[in-house]
């Protein structure tokens, strides 16, 4: 936890020297900690030996080597998040951090030729100065790391540089209101102010907050930036702002409070029973969320945000089973085109699955996983996509062990409406898909990278991981005659499909089920652990055979299940 006295807001009281500058040989073995140093926005790599041997790693790429004097517009892998990693500094806060705790003056000496060296090279404005170097996230993310040097050096150079970053920080040009990179802002602006005597800073600083909290958080505890995982980082660094507030001896909002815990819910909700977070938007497959008690409820919708989450128990994983269904609100910040789409883990193991994220960079791949060709979703033959397009959750019945969902939008142009069916116990999904009007409609189904498509014929594909299957069966409404044509894709380029990223900057190939046009309703029923599940359709009842007993439900050719 992060902590400040109401004596360091001025910088003559925390000059180690008369002149400022760094500490002198006798005073290493007494260095004071301070809680502008020892906080968890300090990166776990690289350590501070890396850095002394100039070896510096990010986003888990291979190191690479930095000299004494450090060429700030280098970009080894033309990776944007490296940049931004690279002139946020934090690497260097690592230096003064571990000085700290070991009194290594080495540390200290080279954590000041570094941010001085970055100082010096890129001046706000200069030709050379790196296109990276003012924008407003680096900013946001580098001035703490010059804030904890700076109470180990005195120097006019590092308190000008700080004065900069706040002027920056406080232009309400570059502030990102609403959003994860607006949070990390104040808490910057915030600790400048602080730590200078500057109160207009500090109390814009907590004035914004207050603002973006609600903007980003909704009342039931959602992130609205449609990537669940970033409800992660905004949730750890709301706590490093409430810390920061307290030390600053004034009073936490009380809705940065509520809405800070509100989002234990939402993560818990978003986490598989095999422990990653659903990765929905910009969200790694990788993702592992520790430390958030479970709910009491097994299913939450998130209607403002436009999330479904249900699960059949929050005890046991071998034997739950997860879904994840979207809508709501247009695509913004770091969701995807991902409406009506869902996912499905069962059995103790995903089957169907959003292919995840793979990076920030502009590459055809990366486009592609934002699109609705790489999501769970149905698609109006011949029609223009519309982008940003809103959904709605129109019908829901959430008891017991069986749980349905209507959604509709108009993303096609015209009123596409997905029906949503899950049962628990006896393993089930169901889709019913329809498009209005002669629209014809088709649909995209990705599974989990674990599977191999072993047969298609009939309407339906079974897939298998070992001795454990999988049956996807689609029939068409109401005549319930199977849907000849599908077809699996895997790993193909031209155009890009059958792909899933399990972890950043990683792909591999994974089945993707595409099913041909159809004018009439398409009812797809996913049956996990049963490789020939019979399908009998009577007056509007389908009744499936799983792994249990037989189950049905009833469909209806105007869109609905239940």
């Amino acid at each position: 936890m992060r902590r400040r006295s109401s004596a360091a807001l001025v910088l003559s009281a925390v000059m180690l020297l008369a002149g400022g500058g760094v500490v002198s040989g006798a005073d290493a073995a007494a260095v004071k900690r301070t809680a502008e140093c020892q906080g968890d926005w300090l990166p776990a790599t690289p350590t501070s030996e890396d850095v002394m041997a100039g070896q510096l790693s990010f986003l888990g790429l291979p190191a690479v080597k930095v000299g004494k004097n450090v060429n700030w517009r280098w970009s080894p892998y033309k990776n944007r998040s490296w940049d931004m990693v690279f002139h946020s500094l934090r690497w260097m806060g690592r230096l003064v951090a571990d000085y700290e705790l070991n009194g290594k003056e080495s540390y200290l000496r080279r954590a000041r030729e570094i941010a001085k060296d970055w100082v010096d090279d890129n001046p706000r404005g200069g030709r050379n100065t790196s296109p990276y170097a003012w924008q407003e996230h680096p900013i946001a993310l580098r001035a703490p790391a010059l804030v904890c040097l700076s109470k180990h050096v005195g120097e006019d150079w590092l308190k000008k540089s700080l004065a900069e970053h706040g002027r920056m920080l406080a232009d309400p040009k570059l502030y990102e209101k609403g959003h994860n990179h607006g949070i990390d802002q104040d808490i910057a602006l915030l600790g400048i102010g602080c730590r200078y005597g500057r109160d207009e800073w500090s109390e814009l600083a907590i004035r914004r907050l207050t603002e973006t909290v609600k903007l980003d958080v909704d009342s039931q505890g959602a992130l609205r930036e449609q990537a669940p995982r970033y409800a992660i980082y905004v949730h750890q660094r709301l706590k490093v702002a409430i810390d920061n507030i307290k030390a600053c001896d004034r009073a936490v909002p009380t809705q940065i409070t509520k809405r800070w815990n509100s989002l234990e819910t939402f993560i818990a909700h978003a986490t598989q029973p095999n422990g990653h977070m659903v990765p929905i938007g910009d969200g790694g497959a990788d993702v592992r969320p520790a430390g958030y008690d479970a709910p009491t409820q097994k299913v939450k919708v998130f209607g403002s945000s436009g999330y479904v989450f249900g699960r059949s128990s929050w005890k046991d994983e071998k034997e739950s089973a997860f879904y994840s269904i979207r809508f709501g609100p247009g695509l913004k910040f770091h969701g995807h085109e991902d409406h009506l789409g869902v996912t499905y883990f069962a059995q103790g193991r995903d089957v169907l699955v959003d292919v995840g994220f793979h990076s920030y960079e502009n590459t055809p791949y990366r486009r592609w996983t934002m699109s609705p060709q790489a999501h769970n979703v149905p698609v109006v033959a011949g029609a223009a996509f519309r982008g940003g397009t809103p959904s709605k959750l129109v019908k829901s019945s959430t008891g017991g062990n069986r749980q349905s969902y209507r959604l509709t939008d108009r993303a096609y142009g015209v009123a596409r409406t997905r029906s949503v069916l899950v049962n628990h116990g006896d393993d089930l999904m169901a889709v019913l898909d329809t498009a209005a009007g002669k629209s014809r409609i088709s649909n995209i189904w990705h599974f989990d990278h674990g599977l191999t498509a072993a047969a298609s014929s009939g309407g339906r594909v079974v897939l298998r991981d070992k001795d454990w299957k999988a049956t996807l069966v689609q029939v068409a409404l109401p005549s319930c005659r199977p849907v000849s044509g599908l077809k699996v894709v895997r790993g193909a380029n031209s155009p890009i499909q059958g792909w899933v990223s399990p972890a950043y900057l990683k792909k591999t190939p994974a089945p993707a089920v595409l099913s041909p046009a159809s004018a009439d309703p398409l009812l797809t029923i996913v049956v996990p652990g049963v490789a020939d599940p019979k399908v009998r359709c009577s007056g509007g009842k389908v009744t499936v055979e799983t792994a249990g007993d037989a189950v049905s439900f009833k469909a209806t050719p105007a869109g609905a299940l239940s």
